[in-house]
């Protein structure tokens, strides 16, 4: 991947950079906050049930490759959303997994998309997703602007990795803290890619 493009951070963005710079990387996923909608279960995946969900914010930017890319280009696709860093140890250990379920799931109806944080340089990034093998894309958001556009309790900023699963008709479905293995993402997909796009209204 060429012609890597330098971002500007603006102050106040800047001052968000600091925010969530206080916050280290998390695997735990402990949290007493869920979000409107959302009860968290065994394990700690939270979950809202069709009818209960509240509309996910429409993150926006530009991905890691320079294109243009917004959460509601999906609507009518269950999306896999992951907030990850390069500078994150538990990231690099789920980045696999979260490939592997993009390759078996990219043909039914569900897209995967990341919310790089953090990393001030693309091209670290970039260089992770390379290392790591994955192929779908990541909007960059270095200064976590678009993380604080989801409401207090719904998104955790010290909680990197988080995977959220937003439904066709892009309310939040579920949520998880934390690094995870497949088998805990997998088993969030599944039961909202067996909906149907009205029977979330």
């Amino acid at each position: 991947m060429s012609g890597t493009k330098r971002f500007r951070v603006p102050f106040a963005a800047a001052v968000a950079i600091l925010v969530l710079a206080l916050a280290g990387c998390s695997s735990s996923g402990s949290s007493s906050s869920t979000g409107t909608g959302l009860v968290t279960g065994k394990g700690g995946t939270a979950v809202a049930a069709p009818g209960h969900r509240e509309e996910a914010p429409d993150v926006s930017g530009a991905t890691l490759e320079g294109a243009p890319v917004k959460l509601s280009d999906y609507r009518g696709k269950v999306v896999v959303l992951n907030l990850w860093g390069s500078w994150c140890n538990a990231c690099r250990t789920e980045a696999p997994g979260l490939q592997e379920l993009w390759v078996r799931y990219q043909d039914q109806g569900v897209q995967f998309l990341g919310i790089n944080t953090r990393d001030n340089d693309p091209a670290n990034a970039i260089a992770f997703e390379k290392n790591k093998g994955v192929t779908f894309p990541s909007i960059y958001d270095p200064d976590g602007s678009q993380i604080l556009r989801f409401p207090k309790g719904n998104l955790n900023p010290q909680a990197i990795p988080t995977t959220l699963v937003i439904d066709r008709d892009g309310r939040t479905a579920a949520r998880v803290f934390g690094g995870r293995t497949p088998e805990v993402i997998d088993s969030m997909i599944r039961p909202v890619l067996a909906e149907s796009a009205s029977s979330t209204l």
